[in-house]
């Protein structure tokens, strides 16, 4: 199954109405849905170098009203509909665990990593945010900078290397990211602990 809504998200590249479905996937992604919007944005960027900065804005902006979504989700409505979207993606026991060790730093940290890198999945984030109450400023600008940085990112690769770092990206953006994203949980812990 996961298979073919992978191939059925990637289809939608080739439509007119590709920009649009890219702003749907991306919105969702950032609460319920599980394919990431990286999938429609990398061969619509690569079919369309001149738009890849715009893409990656709608992306952006889609992504982080999604997040808002989420956010609402787990705040307002975790039992009757956040809840039952974690239980059938399996990532319920992942959110409760994330639930008890978090405290806003960790909130923040996992929402850049996961912006960035997918891990956590943004998903189990944003609704987490909702329901331990972060501040929904934060969560925004957070959301942006994450979100912001991931697609502009990729567009910057595949407008300077094209077709090239297509198979790079797919392959190791998210093992890089994650590095990013350790190091960067390294610092805030060494700042924390240290100082």
């Amino acid at each position: 199954m996961l298979r073919q809504l992978y191939d059925w998200t990637l289809s939608l590249a080739a439509r007119k109405s590709a920009e649009w479905w890219l702003a749907f996937i991306a919105f969702i992604e950032s609460s319920i849905f599980l394919v990431p919007a990286d999938v429609l944005y990398l061969p619509m960027a690569l079919s369309r170098p001149d738009r890849a900065y715009r893409y990656a804005i709608v992306a952006t902006v889609a992504s982080v009203l999604g997040g808002i979504a989420g956010w609402y989700l787990g705040h307002y409505a975790f039992e009757a509909i956040a809840r039952p979207v974690l239980e059938f993606y399996g990532k319920y026991d992942d959110f409760e665990a994330l639930k008890v060790a978090s405290g806003t730093g960790i909130i923040l940290i996992m929402l850049v990593t996961s912006g960035l890198s997918h891990l956590p999945p943004i998903k189990v984030v944003t609704i987490l945010a909702g329901v331990v109450g972060f501040p929904l400023g934060w969560f925004i600008v957070s959301a942006i900078i994450a979100r912001g940085a991931r697609f502009l990112f990729l567009a910057w690769l595949l407008k300077t290397y094209g077709e090239p770092i297509r198979h790079f990206i797919e392959k190791r953006l998210g093992l890089l990211a994650g590095f990013a994203a350790a190091a960067l949980i390294l610092l805030y812990l060494l700042v924390k602990y240290v100082a």
